[in-house]
């Protein structure tokens, strides 16, 4: 039986990335609640995954409006075990769930940081004086609503549902466009798909040390979707480079660029060959 981390509890937008997955690529499957295995954090539902407690975890790694998901991306570099299986692109519509009658009423709002900030231009706009309090996820916010009128959260439809909370304004997003792109992490190597993901450290900070794993692949004519930088947090000036390749591992031309990429960085992870699943 295929087991599942997400970020929990029900009604966060991993959870709805979690059953998409389910949706798309387990078909044949039937939806068990006991498969869903929600965690409080991001950390912890990527280490149910690496110590064998599920079968695979599935995080945020990156939100159209506020760029990366720092907690991802550094337990990523952190982990031994895991490989991306598939990448899962989910639109983000945000609700405003409370039970004030109007929005004058509302003087508290709570939500993941995250969403606090993908929807901050419709707070300064309509409610400027509420007090922002921040939760582990969107959904634990809502759990809040019911002690008093002036609270709010920010929340997805589907958590107002299972709280049986009323929604009093949707959507509250400042981008239209808003999406999200959630990770599928296991334990099994992957090596196939449409794109790659791998990371690494540079041997020395100096002029030109990103450069020259850059050319690695653009010698090669590889794209690269993405690029980001977290510290090593091992001293100030030194990073890790998170990077998004449109090529499988398994590509001829993909595996002499790693050949030779090893020999210009410190630490180079492959993090796995994947497909992405538009939602």
């Amino acid at each position: 039986m295929t087991t599942i981390a997400y970020l929990g509890p029900a009604g966060t937008y991993s959870e709805m990335a979690a059953l998409r997955y389910l949706q798309l690529c387990h078909p044949d499957l039937e939806l068990d609640p006991s498969r869903m295995c929600p965690y409080p954090t991001i950390p912890q539902t990527i280490s149910a995954a690496e110590q064998g407690h599920v079968d695979i975890a599935i995080v945020p790694v990156e939100n159209s409006i506020q760029g990366g998901v720092t907690m991802t991306l550094d337990s990523l570099w952190q982990s031994e075990s895991l490989q991306i299986q598939k990448a899962i692109v989910l639109p983000i519509a945000h609700a405003l769930i409370s039970r004030a009658t109007n929005l004058n009423q509302v003087q508290v709002i709570y939500s993941h940081p995250q969403a606090l900030a993908q929807c901050q231009q419709w707070i300064e706009q309509n409610l400027p004086t509420a007090q922002l309090i921040a939760t582990d996820s969107t959904a634990d916010g809502v759990a809040n609503v019911s002690r008093d009128q002036s609270i709010a959260a920010i929340a997805s439809q589907r958590a107002a549902e299972i709280y049986q909370e009323p929604i009093l304004q949707y959507p509250i997003n400042d981008q239209p466009d808003n999406c999200t792109r959630f990770l599928v992490l296991g334990r099994t190597v992957s090596a196939i798909g449409t794109h790659s993901s791998l990371a690494f450290s540079l041997k020395r900070n100096q002029p030109g040390a990103l450069v020259k794993p850059l050319l690695v692949f653009a010698d090669r004519q590889i794209n690269l979707s993405r690029i980001e930088s977290r510290p090593t947090k091992r001293s100030l000036g030194e990073y890790i480079f998170f990077i998004d390749i449109e090529a499988p591992v398994g590509d001829p031309n993909f595996a002499e660029a790693l050949a030779e990429l090893r020999s210009v960085t410190e630490n180079l992870k492959i993090l796995g060959s994947y497909e992405v699943i538009e939602s």
